[in-house]
């Protein structure tokens, strides 16, 4: 089953088959974005991210229209709860999400964060028949450093690597609580991304992400794609809109935690 919500950084959600959770690494296309206005005056090309010799740091809060689907086992011989609902189911179930992304340059020296948070539930039945209902909660932060490797007129890619940190938490109540576990995990995985600033026109310019990470140190494996097209607003001032894709495969002690979350996203962007 699969879940979807949105609100300002809500998690609503693509069916999960669309995503394959093991055998890919992460790779970042970008989308689409578009003006939410016109400018009353031509502004000049986007300046490059990062002047040579000067910070360039840019906040990005947005919100993600996604879903999530897969299956929840809070422990050893429990039964798998599996995750998978329309976007209107899921926006009854929707509890709180937030999402923000930073991104700072200096030179050939690129910093990167981004905060997720997403809690959704649902019901159902186990194969036997028995009522038994489901919530997932997540709250992730990723931080990565990295080098600038490629800077020219057609495409700047940066090279990075770091640490997402989880907290996940998966709920199951069997037969109204006949059987009732909330088992919570807390782990760290390290991850190596890529990064692609691509000016397209004086205003437009597209942004890719993907990353990948685990390699069973914290997770089995986590992967990460982001894309987007930008509009530039103002010199300070961006919108775009773009997709993402997270992925979580979990498996410690019993407890199975193997998730997709997908959906179009779209944030406002100001540089400083």
């Amino acid at each position: 089953m699969k879940i979807t919500a949105c609100s300002f950084g809500c998690s609503s959600d693509a069916r999960r088959g669309a995503i394959p959770g093991r055998c890919w690494l992460a790779t970042l296309v970008a989308i689409a974005g578009l003006p939410l206005a016109a400018a009353a005056q031509q502004l000049p090309p986007p300046a490059e991210e990062g002047a040579t010799g000067a910070w360039a740091v840019q906040l990005t809060p947005y919100v993600w229209a996604s879903g999530i689907g897969g299956d929840l086992r809070a422990f050893s011989g429990a039964g798998v709860v599996s995750m998978d609902k329309s976007f209107s189911e899921v926006m009854k179930d929707l509890d709180a999400a937030f999402f923000l992304t930073g991104y700072a340059r200096k030179d050939r020296l690129v910093l990167l964060g981004d905060i997720s948070y997403s809690s959704s539930s649902r019901s159902g039945k186990l194969p036997l028949g028995l009522p038994a209902s489901g919530s997932f909660r997540q709250a992730s932060a990723t931080l990565a450093a990295g080098y600038r490797a490629v800077s020219n007129a057609d495409i700047n890619l940066d090279l990075l690597a770091g640490l997402r940190a989880w907290s996940v938490k998966a709920s199951v109540d069997v037969a109204g609580g006949l059987v009732q576990t909330s088992p919570e995990k807390r782990f760290v995985d390290p991850v190596i991304g890529l990064r692609a600033h691509i000016p397209l026109a004086p205003r437009w310019s597209a942004i890719a992400y993907g990353d990948v990470g685990g390699f069973g140190l914290g997770s089995r494996a986590t992967h990460q794609v982001a894309a987007t097209v930008n509009y530039q607003w103002s010199e300070q001032a961006f919108v775009s809109l773009g997709y993402r894709v997270l992925t979580l495969d979990y498996r410690r002690g019993g407890t199975r935690i193997d998730v997709t979350m997908a959906g179009p996203l779209l944030g406002a962007t100001w540089r400083f």
